[in-house]
């Protein structure tokens, strides 16, 4: 009688245990991190208290909480709960609780605190992942016949990098025709995506911010006049954890961030957008606010690299597909005030293309090199593309296949050092290139 009274307990805790498993539909992810705080989110598949418990994994025994969220329905079951108990410099170890049970993984939950640096040391190295064009196939969506989307274990090969954060560039998801006239089929297909089982591991231990291109924004080649685009910016803003959004104050997903000494800035190339067959008025990607904001931006910024994050390529010469080539006007006008500005380090990273490649123009031995660096796809149908059109292009740099960039930083302060890694579905490297800051600055 006490072993079926002992047994019958056991099975009564496994399965409290489980159904506190079950309430998790996919994360948690780590967002974005400061000296001071950091963003922790997950989603759950039902109204759920959730709250994460963290602490320095040099001290484990001083423990930190959040504040309890109840998730709801009307925004997806996603919690965004900020650590604000931290310290620069450190590395955590946090957990995650849904109604009071401590959910479990086999794979590590941590995030860290960026490092006061200034006026003490040199700034630390940093690696970054990037990539772009992430479709997760769904078959009573997707368009008959072969699956788009394949090899989705790169992103258990990005996670193996251990990568400090990851920017994705745009595309992180696709929106189906099911999806982009409601909010219903955009949150749908937002927690489709963020579900994936070999992105778990990668999300829980890597920060991660974001822009979008037109999949996650809307359906293909979508502009400005896309009908929901207010919907879609509220959904990206509730499943990204970057640190600001329309920083212009127009709508959208403009914003930026640091890491140690570089300086990111995030743009909007669809809000704003005029129709890619609209030749009536004045065409424009980003926007006249948009553009001036950004070189007052990188104007004000003391990093030795400006990364310029954007769904598609800046310096092509390609006048083809949705390239800012076909927009001939405002793509002088963003270069133009660049030079003009005598703006330094400037790198444009960027995707859209499913392929990768790596532009350099230098328009006079008077001014320094731009780089472009376009990365796709990490899982959408990959193309052979030469870029033959491209008089930027570097050669040996294109790549046909599934791929994901690591980006360092390192070397002193005065000194700084980009390393560029292209890598497969596997990790293995592809190919690299070096940039020095001192290379990215006016003679």
């Amino acid at each position: 009688m006490k072993n079926r009274l002992l047994f019958i307990l056991l099975l009564l805790i496994n399965v409290h245990f489980g159904l506190a498993q079950d309430l998790v539909q996919s994360g948690p992810m780590v967002g974005y991190s400061t000296m001071r705080e950091a963003l922790l989110w997950v989603q759950t598949t039902t109204s759920s208290d959730v709250h994460f418990e963290y602490f320095d994994k040099g001290n484990p025994s001083d423990r930190f909480k959040t504040e309890t969220f109840k998730t709801e329905s009307k925004s997806g079951f996603v919690a965004k709960l900020i650590a604000d108990k931290i310290m620069p410099g450190k590395k955590y170890n946090y957990e995650l609780f849904v109604n009071g049970e401590r959910i479990q993984r086999n794979y590590p939950m941590e995030f860290q605190s960026q490092t006061l640096w200034q006026w003490r040391t040199d700034p630390p190295e940093v690696s970054f992942a990037i990539g772009s064009c992430n479709y997760v196939n769904e078959e009573r969506f997707d368009r008959p016949g072969k699956p788009y989307g394949s090899e989705h274990e790169i992103f258990e090969s990005i996670h193996l990098k251990k990568p400090d954060f990851m920017l994705w560039l745009g595309d992180n998801t696709y929106l189906r025709e099911p999806d982009w006239n409601s909010r219903t089929g955009i949150l749908h297909h937002y927690t489709h995506t963020r579900s994936l089982p070999q992105l778990q591991a990668l999300l829980a231990s890597t920060h991660h911010y974001a822009i979008w291109d037109d999949h996650d924004f809307g359906p293909n080649n979508a502009d400005s006049s896309f009908w929901e685009k207010k919907t879609t910016a509220e959904i990206f803003k509730l499943f990204w954890g970057n640190p600001n959004y329309d920083v212009i104050d127009k709508g959208g997903i403009t914003g930026t961030f640091q890491w140690a000494d570089l300086q990111f800035f995030l743009l909007d190339n669809r809000y704003f957008r005029t129709s890619n067959d609209n030749f009536t008025g004045e065409r424009e990607i980003l926007g006249k606010a948009q553009i001036d904001w950004l070189i007052n931006a990188l104007a004000s910024s003391n990093a030795p690299f400006k990364f310029i994050a954007i769904g598609g390529q800046v310096l092509s010469t390609e006048a083809d597909y949705e390239n800012y080539a076909t927009f001939p006007k405002e793509r002088r006008y963003l270069l133009d005030k660049i030079r003009e500005a005598k703006i330094e380090g400037v790198v444009f990273l960027d995707g859209d293309r499913h392929h990768t490649v790596l532009s350099r123009m230098q328009e006079s031995e008077e001014v320094y090199p731009i780089y472009d660096l376009t990365c796709s796809s990490l899982t959408a149908g990959s193309n052979n593309n030469k870029e033959e059109l491209n008089k930027y292009k570097l050669e040996g740099t294109v790549v046909g296949q599934h791929n994901f960039g690591i980006l360092n930083v390192s070397g002193p302060r005065s000194n700084r050092v980009l390393n560029i890694k292209i890598l497969d579905k596997d990790g293995k490297e592809l190919w690299s290139k070096d940039i020095k800051a001192q290379d990215l600055k006016y003679k």
